[in-house]
């Protein structure tokens, strides 16, 4: 499948979830969805935004299977992209190209709340992680602060492009995943979400923009985390989300980078 020239790009949502009630849930799940989301749904809050694209994240819930998702990214492909769930023993190469192949731009780990945290050092991770640079596919990461130096290491380490989470569920601005993102960002092959910033279990999320901004501010990228599962009460406006960033990122000229154009460097759009 060769994916279709996309429509002018005005502005990108990298991070939102398609989900069903009925869809079959992964044992080991620490959250489920109370309410369908649904494609048409999420495409008309683009269009009512003032906004070209979006990405669409694989919950954890749903495990490695990743059919809801693919089969939103046939529904648009010249709008959505789409990150991916996998089993790192058994996914190949040629397997993550034929996603890449299908609107899939980057495999994603979880790994937040979790007590069997998988080693990212192992060499069925780091085997993973080179599948995915040599198949254009970034690594996107959700896992707690004081875990993201190990695993961004272990990613970068293997040529891969990292993208973080949800501001890395950073603690704070002086802590490990804080020092960890800059780093990251320095280096030239890791972005950061502004997204969700009601899950950083943080009072200083302006300082640690702003921190983040000064070390790469066309590394950063933003996202609404729709349709909020597990925090429906702390949003449930898709505007308002949208209008969040105005604090988060003050200037204008930034805040367009962060909305238009280093989302589509990110996903290769025109």
């Amino acid at each position: 499948m060769t994916l279709p020239h996309t429509t002018p790009v005005t502005g990108i949502d990298t991070h939102a979830h398609v989900l069903r009630t009925d869809h079959p849930l992964t044992a080991s799940r620490h959250s489920q969805p109370s309410k369908d989301a649904s494609i048409t749904e999420y495409l008309s809050l683009l269009e009512a935004h003032g906004l070209s694209h979006g990405v669409l994240t694989a919950p954890s819930f749903y495990g490695d299977n990743n059919s809801l998702l693919l089969e939103a990214l046939e529904a648009a492909p010249h709008r959505l992209r789409g990150t991916v769930c996998v089993t790192p023993k058994t996914t190949t190469e040629e397997e993550l190209q034929a996603l890449a192949s299908r609107g899939v731009v980057g495999i994603r780990l979880n790994w937040s709340r979790r007590s069997d945290r998988p080693d990212p050092n192992s060499p069925t991770h780091r085997r993973l992680f080179q599948a995915a640079a040599k198949s254009g596919l970034h690594v996107e990461v959700l896992i707690e602060d004081a875990h993201l130096p190990a695993i961004a290491d272990a990613v970068l380490g293997e040529g891969a492009v990292l993208v973080i989470d949800h501001f890395g569920l950073a603690a704070g601005v002086r802590t490990p995943g804080a020092a960890a993102m800059v780093r990251a960002l320095e280096g030239g092959s890791a972005w950061v979400k502004l997204s969700a910033p009601y899950r950083p279990p943080t009072s200083e999320l302006r300082r640690l923009s702003e921190a983040l901004l000064s070390a790469a501010p066309h590394r950063l990228l933003w996202g609404s985390d729709w349709p909020w599962v597990q925090h429906e009460n702390d949003v449930s406006d898709y505007g308002a989300c949208l209008s969040a960033l105005d604090h988060l990122v003050p200037d204008p000229v930034m805040r367009t980078a962060v909305l238009v154009d280093n989302p589509a460097q990110l996903l290769g759009l025109p």
